[in-house]
């Protein structure tokens, strides 16, 4: 009678099995979010040098109110910054469809009506706008006019002011080094508790310093307070107008055609004809202008290679002699100690790089940036073509740059060799180039509406659990009893 029990116990246990795996069917469920879909938007950085247009994005839902923005795609525009269409309005439209042809076939078909285009333009308009407003509502009317014949959802061309500039490139680096979220190895999105690091981007015609503080600003003007992932931040910027690359290298020019009639920062043995139109044509030179010159003069100008007289052109670009506030960086601007990392990008990084790879300097001391400096400033134009074998159009202007990036660093933004070592120089994080372009989709994605997510059945992970380890156990135990069994049949008290 015990044989025959224990020969059904096999069949038995197999059938519970099959009801535990029934009942896996059967569990009760819950909702569960299925993977949402992507929305798309379009940034155009439309720079004093050159326009960019940056395709981005990033799921329907978002993760407590700022969207999860990734770069999908990048497009750089043919020709000069829009600003530079001044005299040609209609020009500063054209020269956008190459790149918004490429965006058509960028962003999916049935996404383009939904995706959102932006143009922001920057310190280049800015000037334009303080010389010739007509001239600056007519470029932005020419390229709105291009816009609008996209089937995208225009949503404006507009400039943006040096505190927007400073403050969305502030946001794009802290982003993109997932400083503010990022996605855990367990499957979530987590807050990581690093602070945020400062930012400094030098352009063609301005240059932004942007850092988080604990303390109120002395000046209302470069506070800027933001909510980005649920978190608060207290953010210290400013933008200096007219100290960007391009615009510094003119009121250089603009003093040595005055003061030494040779250009100490240019190389020795090079020479370049100087249309004085093109000097003096800019806000950012009207103080040097003088007051009867002709400007279609053409002036010869050689350079020297003399670094002590570089830096004392340089040097006037600063004002240090007046302070309304317990502390200043030049020109009477408030500027709370510089304290953290800080990353610096665009020109700084360009300006950078060429002394380390090019002129295999070190510069990580201020006293090697200074070393580097004088090094630089004292090449030759035949022993600077000779380390670039292909001439550079910018070659000449290299020493002035590192001339200004040092003097602003140490005398202008107050770094000292200590908060110096915070300072990293680089183009991309996360093989993303940085600019403002990123943190400006960041904040306008807070007003665009998620999509519902559409909602598909699933089982409570816990039940998940407790079924499989249920399963498994009776399965086991069917598979012992059924050897037990075979191996009784065989032996001699069975026959």
């Amino acid at each position: 009678m015990a044989g025959k029990l224990l020969s059904l116990l096999p069949p038995l246990l197999l059938a519970a099995v099959g009801l535990a795996g029934l009942l896996l069917l059967c569990v009760p469920t819950q909702d569960v979010r299925e993977p949402p879909s992507l929305k798309y938007g379009i940034v155009l950085d439309a720079g004093s040098s050159h326009t960019s247009m940056f395709v981005y994005k990033w799921p329907a839902d978002k993760e407590n109110d700022t969207g999860i923005v990734g770069q999908h795609s990048s497009c750089d525009v043919q020709g000069g910054g829009i600003s530079s269409y001044a005299d040609d309005p209609s020009g500063a439209g054209q020269s956008l469809v190459e790149c918004l042809e490429q965006a058509l076939g960028d962003v999916p078909k049935d996404r383009h009506a939904s995706t959102p285009v932006y143009l922001g333009a920057t310190a280049g308009m800015r000037l334009l706008n303080l010389t010739n407003p007509e001239a600056t509502a007519r470029v932005l009317e020419a390229v709105t006019q291009t816009l609008t014949q996209y089937p995208f959802d225009f949503r404006g061309a507009r400039i943006l002011s040096g505190q927007d500039e400073g403050v969305f490139g502030w946001v794009t680096a802290n982003y993109l080094l997932e400083n503010f979220i990022k996605y855990g190895w367990v499957g979530r999105w987590i807050r990581p508790r690093k602070g945020t690091l400062g930012a400094m981007d030098l352009g063609g015609a301005s240059t932004q310093i942007t850092f988080e503080t604990t303390r109120p600003s002395e000046d209302p003007d470069s506070e800027v307070h933001l909510r980005l992932y649920g978190q608060h931040y207290r953010v210290y910027t400013h933008s200096f107008l007219c100290y960007g690359r391009d615009q510094v290298l003119k009121r250089l020019l603009a003093s040595a055609l005055q003061i030494h009639h040779f250009h100490p920062c240019w190389p020795k043995g090079y020479s370049t004809q100087v249309l004085l139109r093109d000097v003096y044509q800019s806000p950012c030179t009207m103080d040097q202008r003088p007051h009867d010159f002709n400007s279609s003069a053409i002036v010869s100008l050689s350079g020297t290679s003399s670094p002590a007289l570089c830096r004392d052109l340089v040097s006037g670009l600063f004002n240090f002699s007046f302070c309304p506030f317990s502390q200043c960086s030049f020109n009477g601007v408030f500027q709370p100690p510089v304290t953290g990392s800080f990353i610096a990008f665009s020109a700084f990084y360009y300006t950078v790089d060429f002394l380390r790879t090019v002129m295999e300097l070190p510069v990580g001391t201020l006293q090697q940036l200074e070393a580097a400096t004088e090094i630089v400033c004292n090449q030759t134009w035949a022993e600077l073509q000779a380390r670039v074998p292909r001439q550079e159009a910018r070659l000449a202007d290299y020493c002035a740059g590192a001339m200004f990036i040092q003097q602003l660093l140490s005398r202008g933004y107050r770094f000292d060799e200590h908060s110096y070592r915070g300072v990293v120089f680089q183009k991309k994080a996360a093989d993303t180039a940085v600019g403002w372009a990123l943190g400006y989709m960041l904040n306008l994605t807070n007003m665009i509406p998620a999509d519902l997510p559409r909602l598909r059945k699933g089982t409570h992970f816990s039940s998940w659990v407790a079924l499989l380890l249920l399963f498994a156990i009776l399965l086991l135990a069917a598979l012992v009893l059924l050897l037990r069994q075979v191996r009784s049949t065989k032996s001699p008290g069975a026959l």
